[in-house]
């Protein structure tokens, strides 16, 4: 009986569904952090009656057919980039984009990572890292005799070197932009790398054409709203709880029919 095979099917997209939900509101707390959407697809159709088929010698046709599917399937799992919230820190490392673009990240195997994670650090040598070590783009060092470290939005770093009257700047911060953001695959750490779907990063500094603004002492915080997470959660349950009563039900008439006498 076919519909056993339909209600698994869409019991399986919705354990799918359930498990993107998870991850979103696992990281709900997870700085720069951009929630997913499960997409469906319905599967391949099975034609008994074509409409338009000829019914007689004379052109009269089917209004309607009859076609029965094969169910459905996870088509995709878009990830929603828009801006999330931003939050005081008072650090004075903590960075967060005010509208579209990424950090650029060098990776240890040589790789290029981008990141909306402006949570940084300093190394051994001063210079701007993630809180994995990974160098930030482009390389820049902040001596240990440095004060009072400002970050302007643009991305200017100054900084006041012994005791100078004056701040000295020490770089300036670059931001990626992609054709498409969800394009984008993910690889964890608040990482992501560009892929052909994504097309490939333009470097441009912050405040510029088409880029966001940053903020020092700020982070972003993931763009999951913890009611639209619940809902989404109930309605797939209940979606799920729908197609193993479709299961049940295909039992139970299979079991009547093998049981006629």
């Amino acid at each position: 009986m076919k519909a056993l095979y339909i209600a698994s099917s869409g019991m399986a997209a919705q354990e799918r569904n359930v498990e993107v939900i998870s991850n979103n509101i696992a990281n709900m707390r997870t700085t720069g952090f951009k929630r997913q959407r499960a997409e469906f697809q319905d599967l391949l159709y099975q034609s008994y009656r074509r409409a338009g088929s000829l019914t007689s010698d004379t052109g009269t046709q089917v209004p309607v057919g009859i076609e029965i599917g094969s169910g459905v399937r996870t088509a995709a799992t878009a990830r929603i980039m828009s801006q999330g919230s931003v939050q005081v820190t008072e650090k004075e490392l903590d960075v967060a984009i005010r509208g579209d673009g990424y950090f650029v990240v060098n990776l240890p195997d040589g790789r290029t990572a981008y990141t909306r994670d402006g949570a940084f650090e300093r190394d051994a040598q001063g210079q701007f890292v993630t809180v994995d070590g990974y160098e930030i783009q482009p390389g820049i060092t902040v001596p240990a005799t440095a004060t009072d470290l400002s970050i302007s939005e643009d991305g200017v770093v100054e900084a006041y070197l012994n005791n100078e009257a004056t701040p000295t700047e020490l770089g300036q911060l670059q931001l990626a932009r992609f054709v498409n953001q969800a394009g984008l695959q993910s690889i964890g750490n608040n990482l992501f790398v560009e892929t052909g779907a994504s097309g490939t990063a333009q470097i441009g500094v912050a405040g510029s054409e088409g880029y966001g603004n940053l903020l020092q002492g700020y982070l972003e915080l993931a763009n999951v709203n913890a009611v639209t997470e619940i809902a989404d959660l109930i309605a797939a349950q209940r979606a799920y709880e729908m197609n193993s009563r479709v299961v049940s039900g295909a039992d139970e008439m299979m079991a009547a029919t093998s049981q006629m006498r």
